[in-house]
């Protein structure tokens, strides 16, 4: 189950993203993702790494989160591409290693899919930027697993909180929490006019079936 903490600091972190257009929300001109999903919604976390104050909450909140949900570990692994600069924060913060997670195995050199030193038994937390799907985090998990690491958990800067992604991270015995999730965000956005009342059925509709989702 995906958990995250309606609090103050998730109310923060969801008015961040959508100060700084980490997030957008354009019900009316609908985005287009990779899978080719429309989308009301479009996130790109990564912005935050260029607003020193709030990357810097970011990874305080995380440090936080780790430690409330897992102790200390071992080391720290951010899965690529997003969650390698803030997972490396993470790290350095912590006084932990680091090490990231491609999204497939290079096809030179070494061919590896870890990059970094990492040993077996190792207790390892997983950093995300964002959950979607939730597919290419749990290929990061399970290249973690093949190498011989106890994964304590994950934790992520926001979740979409679809529920193909909760019961993937369930059935694959993953505990995941996140600092935002979709329902904050968009209590969020209407509190300070990003959207209208009127906006709120489409964004409804799109989080209950995102691959059937049309523009009303």
């Amino acid at each position: 189950m995906i958990m995250t903490p309606f609090d103050d600091s998730a109310l923060k972190i969801a008015e961040f993203l959508l100060q700084i257009k980490a997030i957008k929300l354009q019900p009316e001109t609908p985005f287009t993702w990779a899978s080719g999903w429309k989308s009301p919604i479009y996130c790109d976390n990564r912005k935050t790494l260029s607003y020193p104050s709030i990357r810097t909450f970011i990874r305080q909140q995380f440090v936080s989160l780790i430690n409330e949900k897992y102790g200390m570990p071992d080391a720290i692994a951010g899965v690529a591409t997003g969650g390698i600069a803030i997972g490396a924060l993470v790290a350095q913060e912590m006084g932990l290693p680091f090490v990231y997670v491609r999204s497939e195995a290079k096809k030179h050199g070494l061919t590896n899919m870890i990059e970094g030193v990492i040993e077996k038994d190792q207790k390892v937390v997983v950093i995300e930027d964002l959950i979607s799907t939730a597919g290419s985090s749990l290929k990061a998990v399970e290249a973690l697993r093949e190498h011989g690491c106890n994964v304590k958990g994950m934790v992520a800067i926001f979740t979409y909180g679809f529920d193909t992604a909760t019961e993937t991270l369930k059935n694959a015995n993953c505990s995941t929490n996140t600092l935002c999730d979709y329902e904050t965000l968009i209590k969020v956005a209407v509190k300070h006019n990003y959207i209208t009342e009127n906006d709120l059925e489409s964004l409804k509709k799109w989080r209950e079936s995102p691959s059937t989702w049309k523009q009303s």
